[in-house]
């Protein structure tokens, strides 16, 4: 009977094998005259049948039954404890396990150097933003570990070497305060810019302490604005009030831990006092309401992110909030007089269809008017998508992926419609021009960068010719011999996938080179070529192969692309990677043993699946701050706003496709897995460290090998300052290098 079951069930995977299991299951294991003959052999083969009927659907998912829930109690559920004095003990014993095989010898810490060098260096490229007369940049090198916000003129920033002005050392107030501050940003007041919020984190979590500071006197403002630790939002009304969303007591939160109430907040009166906006529910993902200051326009908006992909949007007019009539799913940005609508799904309205990734234009005053005059100024095609929107004083710059790869337009408003043409680059690679004051003048930033091409930074102005090259990065390491190749193959379902492969040129296809594979499939979020400077120097340099994988779940391809791989359907985003792993295989670029992976947040996920539906194809796995227990996600912190991405596990429908893909609930004590290197942060407050710790601690109590590695600072990103990062970097590739072993001698 269960050989029939299981057969059947892995039927849908594997046709003719799981029918092979289907016969050989309840031929041989429940017909009564065979029993009666042949007992023994008949048992014998009721295992065969169930083997051979999951080996049909292991082959591409974890053997799991969504129909049957686990009946004990998870055992490693005091590892959520946070701060848990028996789960930070366990922490510090596995830390330390981590260390001793990976850090010992002259090659670790010389490759952490280099990276610190990389990360520390006084050559990277500053990135500024323009407030007034002044470009700021928040800065961390080897003299600045948590780094300093500083700023210079336009004239100055031109120079090779800029005289900046010191604004806020962060080093000097947290040891003034006692604190260990993390530079979380900073919202500045339009137009006198002489005011900001600068949010802080402790440790490098998403909650922070959002304080007033004077960038005249540059100090913190006395009695000023400040709202104590949380996952705030704070946005200028004018100098003496403020938009907030912030922890206002019981029940002003979302399941998800953000502000479910917007409040107006006057200057000398308790946060507590504040006027209440408007209030969304506890389902939401959060409530924000913030000021648009837009090309001589003002607008304020308060937008209730119902889940993480649907959102309502309220627009100000008249004393009043009055809803803009979209569609719930698509996305909303202004340029000066125009409203401006991404959509995620198709739209029809008037007799006509308005596909999924169109850009829309139409006049705000006259769309909130009842007119749905609406002008396309991008729709997709089955190889382009939309990247992103910025835009300059009159221009807006429209950026197109064409199979993964960007094309820049500039579109511009007249009495003839929207009239556009193509923005010619200095260089190819992946590109984004965005306006330097926008308030101001057509002057735009273009930033230029590929996998070996050190990224370069250009000044331009609309109209002014080609745009003058301002910055750019050093080479890092080096690219001598290597080549970038973007590749296609084909996923289970006959799905066209791309990546791209950076190796040595003219390397033989021997199938014994070291390759890292590294993808993320989720939330609409494409993986594009850039200059990797440590993992140039840390894995290329040394005549590895890196991959990356463009697979569903996405944006590469717009939305449709992502929605292929959402809830129900997020196996197809496992299939594009294994069928990208299995083409590198097939092509004779690497072998199983030498194929390594990584990826965090999602693409933990991602990689966590690969080790437990896969791990005959894979040598390594470098799992970071991942999520893997897709039973409690939900539950733990941020985890309730990507009930849109993944489902809701408490919805038995849902829970019999999430349990196909819950790492946590798929590992085997009678199986054999790659090692695999779990890394995460003890703040880390978005994805919590329960899903590593639970997972690392579920393998070892199987017997499994693994390592775990857990910094106690860092937040999301795993490290609060440079030091940190290149720590974890070089952590991740020592792992890799000694697990995949050494290549042969290329021919350069």
């Amino acid at each position: 009977r269960q050989g029939s079951r299981q057969g059947l069930r892995y039927w849908a995977d594997d046709p003719p094998v799981g029918l092979w299991g289907l016969a050989c299951g309840h031929w041989m294991g429940y017909d009564p005259w065979m029993n009666r003959i042949f007992l023994c052999f008949g048992l014998v083969l009721v295992g065969v049948g169930v083997g051979v009927g999951r080996v049909g659907g292991e082959a591409q998912r974890a053997a799991a039954d969504p129909d049957e829930e686990d009946a004990a109690p998870d055992p490693y559920l005091w590892l959520e404890e946070v701060d848990g004095e028996r789960a930070l003990s366990w922490v510090r014993e596995h830390n330390a396990v981590a260390t001793n095989h990976l850090t010992g010898g002259a090659s670790f810490q010389g490759l952490q150097e280099r990276l610190l060098a990389i990360y520390d260096s006084t050559e990277r490229i500053p990135m500024a933003s323009k407030l007034g007369s002044y470009l700021y940049n928040f800065w961390r090198d080897g003299e600045h570990i948590r780094g300093i916000l500083r700023r210079t003129t336009m004239e100055e920033y031109r120079k090779s070497d800029p005289d900046w002005e010191l604004v806020l050392d962060l080093d000097r107030l947290s040891e003034e305060e006692g604190e260990n501050w993390v530079w979380k940003g900073y919202t500045a007041l339009f137009p006198e810019y002489d005011r900001c919020l600068i949010s802080l984190s402790r440790g490098g979590g998403d909650a922070r302490v959002v304080r007033e500071f004077d960038l005249v006197a540059k100090h913190f403002v006395t009695d000023g604005f400040e709202v104590a630790e949380g996952k705030t939002s704070a946005s200028w009304i004018d100098r003496d009030t403020l938009y907030v969303g912030a922890d206002f007591g019981s029940g002003s939160l979302t399941e998800s831990g953000y502000p479910r109430i917007a409040k107006r907040w006057k200057r000398g009166t308790p946060l507590s006092e504040a006027e209440k906006v408007f209030a969304g529910e506890e389902s939401d993902v959060r409530v924000e309401a913030m000021v648009v200051h837009d090309r001589g326009q003002t607008v304020h908006l308060l937008v209730r992110g119902v889940t993480f992909f649907t959102n309502q949007v309220y627009i100000r007019r008249d004393g009043a909030w009055i809803l803009l009539d979209k569609p719930d799913d698509a996305e909303v940005d202004t340029f000066g007089t125009f409203l401006l609508l991404t959509l995620r799904s198709d739209w029809e309205l008037d007799g006509r269809t308005y596909l999924a990734g169109s850009l829309l234009a139409a006049v705000l005053d006259e769309y909130l008017a009842g007119d749905r005059d609406l002008e396309v100024l991008f729709e997709p095609t089955p190889t382009t998508s939309l990247a992103r929107v910025n835009g300059t004083r009159r221009h807006l710059f429209v950026n197109i992926l064409d199979d993964v790869r960007n094309r820049l337009m500039v579109m511009t408003p007249g009495e003839q419609g929207w009239q556009q043409r193509p923005l010619d680059p200095p260089m190819a690679g992946t590109l984004h021009a965005w306006g330097v004051d926008p308030d101001e003048s057509d002057d735009y930033w273009l930033s230029a960068s590929g996998f070996v091409t050190p990224s370069r930074l250009y000044l331009g102005s609309i109209g002014e010719g080609a745009p003058e090259l301002l910055k750019s990065l050093p080479e890092f390491f080096d690219s001598e011999g290597l080549q970038v190749e973007q590749h296609f193959t084909r996923s289970r379902d006959g799905t066209r996938v791309p990546y791209f492969q950076v190796g040595l040129r003219d390397s033989p296809l021997e199938g014994d080179r070291p390759t890292l594979l590294t993808g993320y499939g989720g939330f609409e979020i494409p993986l594009l070529p850039g200059y990797g400077a440590t993992a140039g120097a840390a894995w290329l340099e040394k005549g590895f192969v890196l991959v990356v994988a463009n697979i569903r779940g996405g944006g590469e391809y717009g939305p449709a692309w992502h929605q292929a791989a959402l809830k129900a359907h997020r196996q197809r985003a496992y299939d594009d990677f294994i069928a990208v792993a299995e083409d590198l295989v097939r092509r004779g670029v690497t072998r199983p043993e030498r194929l390594g992976i990584m990826g965090g947040s999602n693409g933990g996920l991602l990689v966590g699946n690969m080790l437990v539906q896969r791990p005959d194809l894979f040598g390594a796995v470098v799992c970071q701050v991942p999520l893997l227990d897709m039973r409690r996600y939900h539950r733990l912190l941020a985890g309730a706003s990507w009930m849109g991405e993944y489902g809701n596990p408490d919805l038995p429908e849902d829970w019999a496709f999430l349990r196909r893909y819950s790492p946590y609930h798929n590992v085997h004590p009678d199986r054999s897995y790659p090692r695999v290197l779990f890394t995460t942060s003890t703040r880390d407050d978005r994805v919590h460290p329960g899903h590593a710790r639970k997972m690392a601690a579920l393998m070892e109590g199987q017997g499994h090998e693994i390592l775990y590695y857990e910094n106690i600072e860092g937040g999301h990103g795993a490290a609060a300052n440079n030091r940190q990062a290149a720590f974890m970097q070089a952590l991740a590739f020592a792992f890799l290098e000694r697990e995949l072993g050494q290549p042969r001698s290329p021919k350069r």
